[in-house]
């Protein structure tokens, strides 16, 4: 377990491109915290690593997003999810949840943390928290 603690948007994001650059396709990422926390500018970080990060928006409307990307000049795809607006597996399974997530994409799901029987049991788990007005603790287990 590795813990961060970032002072601005710039540093959380360069902190999620550094753990973005072990990802490969078929993983799949948690990311936890509380609302504004900075769950959505660490996801931003990860896209740049994988050349998507111009493409990205908050899913938070519409649960989930596919984001075209390259991998070491592969083509490779990176799915965002937002599933605070989810409320039951039965909801999860009805988007059709778990046909995406054990794809060969990268996968990133933002309230991972609600649907833990859902994701696999290699699942990368970020937690991010405001400790201050602008600062963030950032721990990575994976």
């Amino acid at each position: 377990m590795r813990e961060f603690y970032s002072r601005s948007v710039e540093e959380t994001r360069e902190y999620a491109r550094q753990f973005a650059v072990s990802l490969q396709p078929g993983d799949v990422v948690s990311l936890s915290g509380n609302l504004g926390a900075g769950k959505t500018e660490f996801m931003r970080g990860i896209a740049q690593v994988f050349q998507c990060g111009d493409q990205l928006s908050s899913p938070s409307f519409s649960i989930f997003n596919i984001y075209n990307g390259r991998l070491k000049d592969a083509p490779v795809k990176l799915q965002h999810f937002d599933l605070y607006r989810i409320e039951t597996s039965l909801e999860l399974e009805g988007l059709g949840f778990g046909e995406y997530i054990f794809g060969e994409a990268v996968s990133v799901v933002e309230w991972g943390e609600k649907f833990p029987d859902e994701l696999p049991g290699n699942t990368k788990k970020v937690f991010i928290e405001a400790v201050g007005e602008d600062e963030r603790r950032i721990v990575v287990d994976s």
